[in-house]
């Protein structure tokens, strides 16, 4: 549902997560050998998102985020807070990195609202608009073990009902702008329509400002069907492989808005502005004005948080250059 949201043109924002601090990592490491209560932990996550709000604050972000500094991985922090679920041993993601993969062992029931406390926090910390952050229904269904369901499509039906539930617990707490991740479908394209009928079932209805993230995969696959994802803006990583996804994009109908990721997440180099501008310059070749949103690739949670902030700052400024250029 398209809001009038009163911003500026090409509204700037990150994606979802920012690197947590140190003193949080050990706080976590902590939790899981019982060596803190859940309060303790619970105050350090509230700290970071305060200083995550401040951060964006200085740099100028239009939307903000809350930072996710009270989750780990994007699967299994909702999966904890359901029902219907058993958590196993570490699995390996790729490369050396291991996650704990959610198993379906019953029925999938809400229990209570999973996001709701740290959006609230990190939107009265700020006047501007806070995203509320969900892991899509096809991603939760695709990354989890499914020992009780049917079908892939029960799985997914399942978790839209949830995350429908969740939404409507955020839309009623204020949020504008709701942002439902769904990176699995990046490599499994031929399930694009099963990810739309998800995707529909959590936002139909709703008003708010829906939006999707996707994020590297075999998007020559995907870009005939794009156009079939029910929100309003569809978020893309470009910057990481220098924006050859707008050839991919060419001559394919795309009636979303989009999420112009314009500097690469998993570099230590920091994106110079005029770098930026020249990408901003690209995206008006495929897409119009009113189309483009401006944030990373990705999420930051793999860079520091100083890496971030500078990341940002360039972005930020590369805009506010842009958006002066446009007027012109």
């Amino acid at each position: 549902m398209k809001l009038d949201l009163n911003l500026s043109q090409f509204p700037t924002t990150s994606v979802g997560s920012f690197p947590k601090p140190d003193y949080l990592a050990d706080a976590r490491r902590k939790f899981y050998k019982k060596e803190i209560s859940r309060e303790e932990l619970l105050e350090l996550e509230e700290k970071a998102t305060r200083e995550f709000i401040k951060m964006q604050e200085r740099v100028g972000l239009d939307v903000l985020v809350d930072g996710e500094a009270e989750r780990g991985d994007m699967a299994t922090f909702f999966a904890e807070r359901l029902d219907g679920f058993e958590i196993s041993e570490p699995v390996r993601s790729y490369g050396n990195r291991y996650y704990k993969k959610p198993r379906i062992v019953s029925e999938i029931e809400f229990r209570e609202p999973m996001t709701l406390h740290f959006f609230k926090l990190a939107q009265n910390l700020t006047s501007k608009p806070v995203k509320g952050m969900l892991t899509g229904p096809y991603t939760m269904m695709d990354w989890s073990f499914n020992e009780h369901y049917s079908s892939r499509e029960e799985v997914v039906h399942a978790f839209a009902k949830v995350l429908r539930e969740e939404a409507i617990e955020l839309q009623k707490a204020g949020c504008k702008i709701i942002q439902i991740d769904e990176p699995a479908l990046s490599v499994r394209s031929d399930e694009i329509e099963l990810a739309a009928e998800g995707l529909k079932m959590v936002v139909e209805g709703l008003e708010m400002y829906s939006i999707t993230h996707i994020c590297y995969g075999a998007f020559e696959h995907l870009a005939p069907k794009i156009h079939l994802l029910p929100v309003d803006q569809i978020d893309l990583e470009f910057a990481g492989r220098d924006f050859e996804l707008l050839e991919q994009l060419r001559g394919h109908e795309f009636p979303q808005d989009v999420g112009l990721g314009v500097f690469d997440v998993h570099t230590h180099k920091i994106t110079p502005q005029k770098e930026i501008e020249k990408n901003l310059e690209k995206a008006l070749e495929f897409f119009r004005p009113e189309q483009i949103w401006v944030d990373p690739d990705c999420g930051l949670k793999t860079r520091t948080l100083e890496e971030s902030e500078e990341g940002l700052k360039e972005m930020v400024e590369a805009t506010k250059v842009f958006r002066t250029k446009f007027e012109k």
